[in-house]
């Protein structure tokens, strides 16, 4: 892989570009298992100066300067909640902003690199409310009262960064006990109001900015942060930092066990292989179980994903909720800081460096900083009861999306990695994905800014193939190209998109949740792009509801609506080869208007 340059597969662009798409599929499955998605080294340098300079080293500078410490007093500062506090208030800002997660080249954005504000603060374009029956939120347009109220939510989270701290009734002594000092206060529980309610509001109007914002990460800390000293004045510190840890337990156990699937195993080898500190290509082959033939996950994979993968997550988390024993508690902190780094390590497309970096800083502050044998373990929360209603209240919505993945999106159901999701492909007839330039945004067609960023245009089209090559590494991916192979009969003509890269330059955010380029988005894309029957098909999948042996599918024709639903089985797509040389996998048809006869059963 070159500093400057990226790694194409070793092929002729233009006879390439002309094999079948199963035969490009193969090739490009292979190039991704050896080099990842090819990116310069250059790009990862780029990202770790935005992870460590411009997010870690100014944030941290913002954190402390405006609390009356010093940044380079690190001993004076790494233990102090209202570093803490304003470290998520910075990293709320800057995902709401658009440049943390789901930024740059990674996430499919070449020039310019940051979607968010350059779309959510602009006129006209696209917005998903989450809920049609909320009054007022009606159409799928941003009007300027969306912009004011995203623009108003920017502006609070400032002045809660910027503010002095603030002085509660039991803050002193619980600092006493831990001999740390109390004159810098917390950030005001008053300042917090703003922020809550102006991003509960434009949640309300449009899901993608919340999503973005990570409210389902986030805004369960800032209600912690607003209500608990605010509302129990002799224990409000106190349970608030053990309402935190609760938090991010929750969230670490949640997505722990979302990953206890069939689908997990897959993400492992495209993961680990996408890695820029897995230089060799031997190496990562040995996440495939017998490369290039046999593309399915190797005994290493299973065992990292279902060992230290799925082990550790939900293990040391509990270990970090309950004990009472310090050494123990600090080697379950340290698993952790190296879980998310090495979840850093392998730049995942959605690129979501700061919140890894945020959740390894938490892990040491909140059970190494604040442990439970100093008044701070889950037992000490006064009243006792109030854990289990926070506790019952986190796990609503993780609960609920794994039973019902139609209802809650794969974010509030804790399943960032499991691979379990919502997928997409999208399939354009000959010059038909031209017409997406009709719709109102601020950013072109991805292959466009990959040829404005330089990229001849051949070699421009196979960089978004290695997308779609990435997606039936996947069990999900095995799924949507058989449905694809099945239902449109000039696949081979027509140019594929991985429908999560094709969502950042149309919403200007996506974090893999296939429920931002579903039927909705569809619609209003639909609305300005005009494409005729059979120019653009859709093929769409929910996640696989708990209980369940499959997966239910639906195709989309832009211009007509769903034309097609049935189910694949997961166990049979996982057991098939990604470019799915035995033709389509067996999937189920339900009903559709694309078969005929052949509208009802089973397919092989």
């Amino acid at each position: 892989m070159g500093f400057k340059d990226p790694v194409f597969p070793p092929v002729d662009p233009k006879a390439f570009l002309a094999r079948p798409l199963t035969e490009r599929l193969r090739v490009l499955g292979a190039q991704w298992a050896e080099q990842g998605f090819g990116t310069p080294y250059m790009v990862h340098c780029i990202y770790f100066v935005k992870l460590f300079v411009f997010y870690g080293f100014l944030g941290v500078a913002i954190a402390t300067s405006t609390s009356g410490m010093a940044f380079w007093h690190v001993g004076d500062w790494w233990n102090q909640p209202i570093v803490y506090e304003k470290l998520i208030l910075w990293t709320v800002l800057l995902e709401s902003i658009g440049v943390a997660g789901s930024w740059g080249p990674l996430a499919g954005k070449a020039k310019p690199m940051t979607g968010g504000i350059l779309f959510w603060a602009k006129r006209n374009t696209i917005r998903l409310r989450p809920w049609k029956w909320i009054p007022g939120t009606n159409g799928d347009r941003r009007t300027v009262f969306d912009i004011a109220v995203y623009l108003l939510m920017l502006i609070s989270l400032v002045v809660g960064i910027v503010l002095p701290g603030h002085q509660i009734s039991d803050f002193g002594a619980a600092m006493a006990r831990l001999g740390l000092d109390a004159s810098h206060g917390l950030v005001s529980p008053a300042a917090l109001i703003a922020p809550i309610v102006l991003l509960v509001l434009i949640g309300l109007r449009d899901k993608v900015i919340f999503l973005a914002a990570r409210g389902e990460q986030y805004l369960p800390p800032l209600l912690a942060f607003a209500i608990l000293p605010a509302a129990m004045p002799d224990h409000g510190f106190s349970n608030m930092m053990i309402a935190l840890k609760i938090v991010i337990g929750v969230v670490w156990v949640g997505a722990g066990f979302s990953k206890v699937n069939k689908h997990f195993t897959m993400v492992i080898p495209p993961m680990v292989s996408n890695s820029p500190f897995m230089p060799l290509p031997g190496l990562r082959r040995r996440f495939y179980k017998n490369f290039p033939e046999d593309m399915r996950p190797s005994a290493l994979a299973k065992f990292t994903a279902h060992g230290p993968g799925v082990v550790v997550e939900i293990v040391a988390p509990l270990i970090l909720v309950f004990s009472t024993n310090m050494t123990v508690t600090v080697i379950a902190a340290l698993f952790m800081v190296a879980y998310h780094f090495f979840i850093i390590s392998t730049f995942p497309l959605a690129v979501p460096l700061e919140w890894n970096l945020l959740f390894a800083y938490s892990s040491l502050i909140l059970f190494v900083g604040f442990p439970a044998g100093k008044g701070f373990a889950v037992t000490d929360m006064t009243p006792g009861w109030l854990a289990i209603v926070i506790a019952a209240g986190l796990l609503f919505f993780p609960v609920l999306g794994n039973i019902r993945p139609d209802k809650v999106s794969f974010l509030p159901s804790m399943r960032q990695y499991s691979g379990n999701w919502a997928t997409g492909l999208w399939a354009f007839a000959p010059g038909a994905e031209e017409k997406l330039n009709r719709v109102t945004r601020s950013a072109p067609n991805q292959i466009d800014q990959f040829i404005a960023a330089g990229y001849p245009p051949d070699w421009a089209e196979i960089t978004l193939q290695m997308t779609i090559g990435w997606r039936s590494m996947h069990s999900n991916g095995r799924g949507l190209f058989s449905i694809l192979l099945a239902t449109v009969p000039d696949i081979d003509r027509r140019s594929v998109r991985e429908a999560e890269f094709l969502c950042n330059s149309i919403l200007g955010f996506n974090f893999g949740d296939g429920h931002m380029h579903r039927e909705d988005m569809i619609k209003a894309v639909q609305d300005e792009a005009r494409f005729e029957p059979g120019e653009c098909m859709v093929v769409w999948a929910e996640s696989q509801p708990v209980g369940k042996k499959t997966q239910q599918y639906k195709v989309i024709d832009a211009a007509l609506g769903v034309v097609e639903e049935g189910s694949w089985n997961v166990h049979e797509m996982v057991e098939t080869q990604p470019w799915l040389p035995g033709g389509p996998g067996p999937h189920t048809v339900h009903w559709s208007k694309l078969r005929g006869s052949r509208s009802l059963g089973s397919v092989a």
